[in-house]
């Protein structure tokens, strides 16, 4: 937990002297690589800190293809926000990619953080607006980049993921095939 905690000083600027009593009541669990945390038709009440490791995010269209929708290293959160805050089944998996160490952020915790220190406001509309951002710009890039630009811009955003995570699951990630990412790899590196 401690890890988390530092996330909220550093990142929420909550009182140190506050930290411990904000984190009671959440809860860590330890997950081996490819257990899953949640699984489509389940609702999820919550957000997903991630201490250690990486999680990914990702749903398996009619044709049994799996698109990765986001991957979630240290100190990332991720969510099914329609499950998590509408109480709808989640459409999606959330799967541990390796050995990880998820702090479980029930829902209601950042709207108790913002009205106890009204002062994080700002900084919690701040990771919103940035994980929007991101999520704009990877429709986007879906959208209308080349394999090229999107992989690049995947080195970017995930730096030094290239040793951590399967390239099937970057191709994943990409949208494309395994072997345009080999050509798109070996275009780049010549």
């Amino acid at each position: 937990m401690d890890i988390f905690k530092n996330f909220l000083l550093q990142t929420l600027e909550l009182p140190v002297e506050d930290v411990e009593s904000c984190t009671n009541g959440l809860s860590h669990h330890n997950f081996e690589k490819n257990q899953f945390i949640v699984s489509p038709g389940n609702i999820s009440g919550y957000a997903y800190f991630v201490n250690k490791g990486v999680l990914r995010m990702y749903s398996i269209d009619t044709g049994g293809k799996e698109h990765i929708i986001q991957f979630a290293p240290e100190w990332w959160i991720l969510s099914d926000r329609r499950s998590t805050y509408l109480n709808e089944p989640s459409m999606f998996y959330i799967q541990a990619v390796e050995d990880s160490e998820v702090v479980f952020i029930k829902k209601g915790f950042m709207e108790e953080i913002i009205k106890t220190y009204p002062t994080s406001a700002a900084k919690t509309t701040m990771i919103l607006n940035r994980h929007i951002m991101l999520m704009q710009h990877r429709v986007n890039l879906l959208l209308s980049a080349t394999a090229e630009e999107r992989y690049l811009d995947f080195l970017t955003t995930y730096p030094g993921f290239i040793n951590r995570v399967p390239l099937y699951m970057i191709a994943s990630y990409l949208g494309i095939t395994p072997e345009s990412l080999s050509r798109v790899r070996s275009e780049l590196s010549r």
